[in-house]
């Protein structure tokens, strides 16, 4: 049976890790607006590039030809998946790895490795027999744009050298302040865009193209690249962040009720105490008298 003092310990112990919980809820909440501001700047620079990369196949005068677009026959694939550097972030990190472990038995037949992006995710398949190909750790929670670079630039080299045959990527989708949803997306290669029904009726607009539609489009391919990157991991840390907050609130929640509880219990405690010095004392007055 715990002391009065135990329990005392115990609600300031408590006490302390609610208001730790608090202030990290706190911290994922600012960080999360900017995130989220991140992924809005993001998404429509993404679709605008999609939208310009069709209006080039339109204008082109025959099928555009590039790297990016080579359909070979797949001896092995590539999974880049995207886990956070930190923790207390509810099942963000295990949502992710459950989504990449189940694509990996999909594939169990074909050659297959790994590209990682945050220590989470590297953490748990280090231990474990799966090709590793590239780490890239130390986000700290929010996009680096150089390193996004040289993440890219790494697959790109990769998958036009031949060392991989086709690249998914695997990360969460910020969906709104409390849905983020686990995305498996194909990298490369890029299905090349088709003309829209606007062209395929004669009804877009005559673009001129200087020097000419192909020229551009080789230029435009790697910003594309990045682009489709950059969104993923703006959608990543979003959600990572709206994951702790979320996560954090729920612990602070808990927290209150805990020390509740051992109010509760302390109160319960002290009282059966004064009763038991009372008995004794109204038990020793009536032994004098007797």
């Amino acid at each position: 049976m715990p002391t009065l003092r135990d329990v005392q310990n115990r609600i300031k112990s408590v006490k302390s890790t609610r208001r730790i919980t608090s202030a990290m809820e706190m911290v994922a909440a600012a960080k999360l607006r900017r995130a989220q501001q991140s992924v809005e700047q993001a998404r429509p620079y993404a679709i605008k590039m999609e939208e310009m990369l069709s209006n080039l196949a339109a204008g082109s005068t025959g099928e555009i030809i590039h790297p990016y677009f080579e359909e070979r026959e797949i001896k092995k694939k590539t999974l880049v998946m995207v886990s956070s550097d930190r923790g207390f972030c509810g099942g963000f990190n295990s949502n992710i790895i459950r989504q990449a472990i189940h694509w990996l038995s999909e594939n169990k037949d074909i050659e297959t490795e790994l590209v990682i992006v945050g220590k989470k995710g590297n953490g748990f398949f280090k231990r474990r027999q799966f090709s590793i190909a590239e780490y890239y750790g130390d986000w700290g929670g929010s996009l680096d744009y150089d390193k996004a670079k040289t993440l890219v630039n790494f697959l790109t080299t990769r998958f036009v050298l031949g060392k991989t045959d086709e690249i998914s990527l695997l990360y969460t989708r910020f969906v709104s302040m409390a849905k983020f949803q686990p995305t498996l997306e194909k990298y490369l290669p890029i299905v090349p865009p088709e003309k829209n029904d606007e062209s395929k009726s004669g009804g877009t607009a005559d673009y001129i193209f200087e020097p000419n539609a192909e020229r551009i489009y080789e230029a435009l391919m790697p910003g594309y690249a990045t682009t489709k990157m950059v969104t993923a991991l703006t959608d990543s840390f979003a959600s990572e962040h709206g994951s702790r907050m979320i996560a954090m609130n729920a612990a602070t929640k808990n927290a209150g009720e805990m020390i509740d509880g051992l109010t509760l219990d302390y109160n319960k405690a002290r009282q059966a105490q004064i009763t038991k010095e009372l008995l004794e004392v109204v038990s020793g007055a009536e032994a004098l008298k007797g």
